[in-house]
């Protein structure tokens, strides 16, 4: 009977990490998503003749699109070591936390 208690338990464990997982896969969209506006705002302003006149502003644009370049070459990295964290975590739950 203490066994049966206990993978009860430790189920219910799994489901609370299985619904983290969820949890982040829909926040990882989210950052996608706002990443993807944020690229077009800035591709927008550049394109505007009032920042194209300007050299100082034009110098800038470029600027913040040279550094946002390197963002979407980290995202895989990010999303790899967050699944590795996760699956880490479920064999830890599934040696029932020895």
């Amino acid at each position: 009977m203490e066994n049966k208690d206990k993978m009860k338990a430790l189920m219910k464990n799994k489901k609370g990490v299985l619904d983290n997982l969820a949890n982040l896969l829909t926040t990882l969209g989210y950052l996608a998503i706002l990443m993807a506006v944020i690229f077009l705002v800035v591709a927008e302003i550049a394109a505007n003749d009032t920042v194209v006149a300007d050299g100082n502003a034009t110098l800038a644009v470029q600027e913040t699109q040279s550094a946002m370049a390197d963002i979407p070459g980290w995202l895989p990295i990010v999303v790899i070591t967050v699944i590795g964290g996760v699956l880490l975590t479920l064999v830890r739950f599934f040696r029932g936390g020895r």
